[in-house]
């Protein structure tokens, strides 16, 4: 049996195929330790790829926010008015 391949660079698709596992799980009067296993390692190899893309997503909004931050710094504002 082939291993199945997972894609784990959508966050939002490796969320739903742990939740259908949490379902399965759930769902389950006698679970079959053999199956249990299989989904257990998915799930883990799902949550180990989800918290990699949660870092790249955090740097990417900090880069955004440097750059706003920048352009921000840039502009001409004014100094010491007097109200």
């Amino acid at each position: 049996m082939a291993k199945e391949k997972l894609d784990t660079k959508n966050l939002n698709d490796s969320l739903k195929r742990l939740a259908e596992i949490t379902e399965w799980f759930d769902n389950q009067e006698e679970i079959d330790i053999e199956e249990g296993l299989k989904k257990v390692k998915t799930a883990v190899e799902l949550i180990k790829a989800s918290k990699e893309r949660l870092k790249t997503i955090e740097n990417e909004f900090e880069e955004i926010k440097k750059g706003v931050e920048e352009e921000d710094g840039n502009e001409v504002a004014p100094k010491n008015i007097p109200y």
